[in-house]
């Protein structure tokens, strides 16, 4: 045989060995194979043949959040612009007594054990005595939810504090003074006007070059409050030498340190002129230290924090072109107005100028830079409409007649109270003459309802909305009532409101709105 055809026997009898292998089950063995035909695992395969889809029998195109975890979002933003806790911190401070509390769940020589390791790390004089354990224990023991509910709030601002503080070679446990002085709130003020996270008052934040101005008080700003704190702690340290002093020094001024070191008979250990500083100082440093040392050891004493919704890492900032106000960009970026507040504490009126020679920055979530930058141009030119429209005493869908007057309640905040009536919280505070976002249980606001709502609210008798004859849009994921109405030439935002009946400007996947008159 040639090899001619050799070649031929081989390449029969291999295709003979592939066919015999093909299981008859499987595969008709007398309907001959179509042109472009395979077998694999048994199978004809023909791959210009359609696959059908198959229907998401699943549904997850239109899932919907746990109404257990937005009701614990609604409870944290609560949390974040409540000042109770700011309140309680204050008085347990200016009030601390040292008798002795009965608390056996720590004990004295473990307590000793874990002041030494600390003390052994701090450049603070953490060593024991009876009136820091007496304070330990009595926080222990009364402040417990408080202290959870801080810790929590800690892991957003401490990532920031520990960066300037470092820059200044300031200890890093001085963070923990933040929550003695302001329970981490940016906009706590003191009874004597001073303010911030640091609670600086008037003056020295001018010093420490903290812009405070009708629109905006840089001394609740986070990152540039916490440079100034860190500035100002330094030079105290310049000066006395010893960082418990330099703490006494923060809260009472240097000059009165000075005085209880004379009164003293020339001790520098805080704990031996303490009872020669003003009331307030003298328990100044004990809560600091004992406020430390309850951080530094919450998972053996059992504390389990909940993490804020968002943390430092995963915000940025832009800065700002133009003048506009956090509901409008709530409005364009569909990110609710309690956590544009809480990102952005410096700004009074909740909203942002645009002042010549200076920068304003706006922090928002990372998933609504990109919005926001993309769309500039665009949400610059919505905010200008906005503010022309608000040159108007009252705008035109308000009128003397639709006048309410509401009673601040337990839980109460401006944003909850703006979403109840269908209105802005930059419209209450101008109403109201507020220059701040805090209220306070029993005061009285004037208020003009989009739609008025009686209390307790009335069963609704609106008809549902006929969307007959009318052109319509299906919400999708990342929509928001401001993008949806940029896809439509001449509708607006309130136009999508007033034809969808919709008060606030959260949108549910899925949805159907009334795009057309």
């Amino acid at each position: 045989m040639n090899l001619k055809g050799n070649l031929s026997f081989i390449l029969y009898f291999f295709v003979y060995l592939c066919f015999s292998q093909v299981d008859s089950t499987s595969v008709n063995k007398y309907e001959p194979l179509k042109v472009g035909d395979s077998i694999i695992d048994g199978k004809t395969i023909n791959p210009l043949n359609k696959i059908p889809v198959e229907v998401d029998s699943l549904g997850i195109k239109n899932l919907q959040d746990l109404a257990e975890a937005k009701e614990l979002d609604r409870k944290w933003l609560e949390e974040l612009y409540s000042n109770s806790l700011y309140d309680t911190i204050y008085k347990s401070v200016t009030e601390l007594t040292y008798e002795p509390v009965d608390y056996p769940e720590l004990t004295t020589d473990t307590l000793k054990a874990r002041l030494e390791r600390l003390n052994a790390r701090t450049p603070f004089n953490v060593e024991y005595n009876p009136s820091l354990e007496n304070v330990i224990k009595r926080f222990l023991k009364q402040r417990r939810p408080s202290l959870e509910r801080l810790m929590g709030l800690s892991h957003f601002y401490f990532p920031m504090f520990e960066q300037e503080f470092d820059n200044y070679n300031i200890p890093l446990e001085m963070k923990y003074l933040a929550i003695v002085e302001s329970a981490l709130k940016p906009k706590a003020r003191s009874r004597v006007g001073a303010t911030g996270l640091w609670q600086f008052m008037f003056a020295t934040g001018k010093e420490y070059k903290l812009d405070v101005s009708s629109y905006v008080d840089e001394r609740s700003d986070p990152i540039r409050s916490t440079t100034a704190a860190a500035q100002y702690l330094s030079r105290l340290y310049r000066i006395f030498g010893d960082w418990d002093l330099a703490l006494a020094a923060y809260n009472s001024g240097p000059g009165n340190v000075n005085k209880a070191i004379r009164r003293s008979g020339g001790y520098k250990n805080y704990w031996n002129i303490r009872s020669n500083l003003p009331r307030e100082t003298a328990g100044y440093v004990p809560s600091f230290l004992a406020t430390m040392y309850i951080f530094e050891y919450a998972e053996e004493h059992g504390f389990k924090p909940e993490r804020p919704t968002f943390q430092h890492i995963e915000t940025d900032t832009v800065h700002v072109k133009q003048m506009i106000s956090l509901d409008q960009v709530s409005e364009v970026t569909g990110v609710n107005i309690e956590e544009l507040q809480f990102l952005n504490p410096s700004y009074k009126l909740d909203i942002i100028p645009k002042v010549e020679g200076k920068t304003y920055a706006l922090r928002l979530p990372r998933e609504a830079i990109g919005i926001f930058t993309s769309n500039e141009d665009k949400i610059y030119a919505f905010a200008k409409v906005e503010f022309d429209k608000r040159e108007k005493p009252l705008p035109q869908i308000f009128n003397q007649d639709t006048k309410i007057r509401y009673r601040v309640k337990s839980g109460d905040y401006l944003g909850k109270i703006a979403r109840r009536y269908g209105v802005r919280v930059s419209q209450i505070k101008r109403w109201n003459g507020l220059r701040s976002n805090n209220l306070k249980i029993g005061q009285r606001l004037t208020i003009f309802p989009r739609n008025p709502v009686s209390s307790p609210p009335a069963k609704s008798n609106k008809k549902p909305l006929d969307p007959k004859g009318k052109k319509t849009y299906k919400v999708k994921e990342g929509d928001s009532l401001w993008t949806i109405a940029q896809k439509f030439s001449g509708v607006s935002v309130q136009n999508l409101k007033d034809w969808n009946d919709i008060s606030g400007s959260k949108l549910k996947i899925g949805m159907t709105l009334i795009v057309s008159k």
